[in-house]
């Protein structure tokens, strides 16, 4: 037992002495967050599909997700899917988000063909040239578009995370088993993290 408590302290007395090196100090900077959100896919045409509860519920908490990102200086970015046969057209009604959504039309917008948005859209480039490393997820749909772009993020080495109660689907228990598998971050505990960003 107290052989096992020296090295567990060993360990502790190793990792604050390589943080407080030049170098360790330099490699904490180099990783601090630089996040971005991501809003997906929610498109008049695709809204329809889901419950109306959850989607009231999701669309609040996007705008309190937009909100808190443009209070605290970071980007967002709007994630919009069209099949190339069967639509929705961009800059058709089907095609765009409720009007009750606070995006801007300045705000950088990627039309992807396929669930990932990473696929065959220059989303990457768009986040690597910003600097940005975190990302977080919010929109439609949990089990689809939404799930794929993370797997997508998670396969290019950024850090990302969906946002609870800000995520939904055709079936609101599936909602719910997305956002308890992949452990979706609340807004109390995303406001902590935006505060303490590298901006």
């Amino acid at each position: 037992m107290k052989k096992a408590f020296c090295w567990t302290v060993l360990a502790m007395m190793c990792t604050v002495a390589a943080l407080a090196s030049p170098n360790g100090l330099q490699k904490q900077a180099e990783k601090r967050m630089k996040p971005v959100l991501l809003v997906i896919d929610i498109q008049n045409e695709y809204l329809s599909m889901v419950p109306e509860r959850e989607k009231e519920v999701a669309l609040y908490m996007i705008n309190a997700a937009i909100q808190l990102f443009r209070e605290n200086g970071f980007p967002v970015i709007r994630v919009y899917h069209t099949d190339l046969k069967y639509g929705p057209k961009p800059d058709t009604e089907a095609f765009e988000f409720p009007k009750s959504v606070m995006i801007k039309p300045e705000d950088p917008r990627i039309i992807k063909n396929y669930p990932n948005a990473f696929k065959k859209t220059d989303l990457e480039k768009m986040l690597r040239d910003q600097g940005c490393n975190t990302l977080f997820l919010c929109g439609l749909s949990a089990v689809g578009c939404v799930l794929a772009t993370y797997h997508g993020a998670a396969d290019l080495d950024f850090d990302v995370f969906m946002l609870k109660d800000a995520i939904m689907s055709h079936n609101s228990a599936y909602t719910d088993s997305i956002e308890d598998i992949f452990s979706a971050l609340g807004y109390d505990a995303l406001k902590v993290m935006l505060e303490y960003a590298q901006k």
